[in-house]
């Protein structure tokens, strides 16, 4: 098999591994966190323990009784066996940042930088994506660590006007795709830094001190408790953002950085749900009209380009002496012309501005295959979807033919073979 198909077949399947990595370490660090907040809030504090603890629960689980006791800043003596909570964070930003790697520098043509918006290059894409992860985490910690910091409320609210910010200035510069999937990775990277620059070095001196024979200091547990409580309350943002690239509706509009924002609106109202029923502070129902009405907006503003009137050029996008790199040279070969028919006859019923084709409303996943501009674009996914596997079109309904398929690889193949 060509070289140039077995790194695209590599390619694909490195993805599938560190996706899959990504979503294993991610259950694992988001169960653990959820339970030990649940575990926190639900503490009974309402009788004086002989060990000195803070709290204590008793809980129930897979055919067992737990006791579990907490204590403020220390227990009296360190015990002999203890359990920290860190390669979960650790390995889920890891395993993120090299999918980030994967699917968004190596395909930055495609995937990270839109021309429409910013004429910037791939490596100015990437710089501008490396430079907002580290500053967004050096900002979100100097801000924590300021007087603000002091102030929970104000602080939040101030960390929000700057993710508002930044869900716009990602708006202008990067594909809607790649500007809700950096979003997410400056949040995520502030969880795990939170995690490995602060829980868990204070942790440490706790132990360190206890150790030693010292009383620990309260602050370094109160400092730990901001983070984590802040990590609480961006979890569910995170998750959304991540599993947005899969639904256009979300950050293929005009107004996606708007939309991006009153994702972080909603973590809030569902965490302050769960989190005042764990405390058992009452079942604060209107949290749940809340998450609904920012829902309800949410698909409002999806929509709203619907709703207006727009010409559409038939023309746009054919003149292929616009491409350049790989897409150029595919757009060069013989074959092009027919993988094209083969293409918009097979695929643009679904794939296109207006699908034509009954019950889809919108191209699947925003790509949209009706120019060979566009074929010549999104190449390596045709060949991916129809030419190396059968998965599109899907349930073979537009009844593509093996022969078809065969000339969409070999025309992906010689073109990138050629002199």
């Amino acid at each position: 098999m060509d070289t140039e198909l077995l790194t695209l077949i590599a390619l694909n399947w490195a993805e599938f591994a560190v996706r899959w990595l990504h979503v294993i370490t991610a259950i694992a660090w988001i169960g653990s966190s959820f339970y030990f907040i649940a575990l926190d809030l639900g503490l009974r504090r309402d009788r004086k323990l002989e060990t000195g603890a803070d709290g204590e629960e008793w809980q129930v689980h897979g055919g067992g009784f737990y006791h579990i006791q907490k204590y403020l800043v220390a227990p009296a003596s360190l015990p002999e066996h203890l359990t920290w909570f860190k390669w979960e964070s650790y390995a889920t930003w890891m395993s993120g940042f090299a999918l980030m790697v994967l699917v968004y520098y190596l395909g930055a043509d495609l995937y990270l930088i839109d021309l429409n918006k910013a004429e910037l290059s791939a490596a100015a894409g990437i710089g501008i994506s490396l430079a907002s992860i580290v500053l967004g985490w050096v900002g979100y910690s100097m801000l924590c660590r300021s007087k603000l910091g002091e102030n929970a409320t104000a602080l939040m609210v101030v960390l929000y006007l700057i993710i508002v910010a930044l869900a716009w200035g990602f708006d202008q510069v990067f594909t809607g795709r790649a500007a809700f999937l950096h979003l997410g990775a400056i949040t995520a990277t502030i969880m795990s830094a939170n995690v490995f620059m602060v829980i868990i070095p204070n942790q440490k001196i706790v132990v360190a001190d206890l150790k030693a024979g010292k009383t620990p200091d309260a602050k370094y547990g109160k400092i730990a408790k901001q983070r984590s409580t802040h990590n609480n309350y961006l979890t569910l943002p995170v998750i959304f953002l991540m599993l947005s690239n899969h639904y256009p509706l979300a950050f293929g509009g005009q107004f996606s950085w708007v939309i991006a924002s009153l994702v972080f609106l909603m973590g809030v109202t569902i965490r302050h749900y769960f989190n005042t029923v764990h405390a058992r502070g009452g079942n604060p129902r209107w949290t749940w009209a809340a998450t609904a009405a920012l829902f309800l907006a949410i698909i409002a503003l999806s929509l709203a380009p619907l709703m207006q009137e727009t010409e559409i050029d038939e023309n746009a996008g054919w003149e292929t002496d616009s491409l350049t790199g790989q897409a150029s040279l595919l757009a060069q070969h013989p074959d092009f012309q027919s993988v094209t028919d083969v293409v918009m006859g097979r695929c643009s019923m679904c794939h296109a501005a207006e699908p034509f084709y009954e019950g889809v409303r919108w191209a699947p996943k925003g790509v949209v295959l009706e120019t060979p501009v566009q074929i010549a674009t999104f190449a390596e996914s045709i060949v991916l979807q129809s030419a190396l596997s059968h998965a599109m079109p899907p349930a073979n309904v537009s009844y593509m033919e093996d022969e078809e398929r065969k000339l969409i690889r070999r025309w992906y193949q010689d073109s990138l073979n050629r002199p």
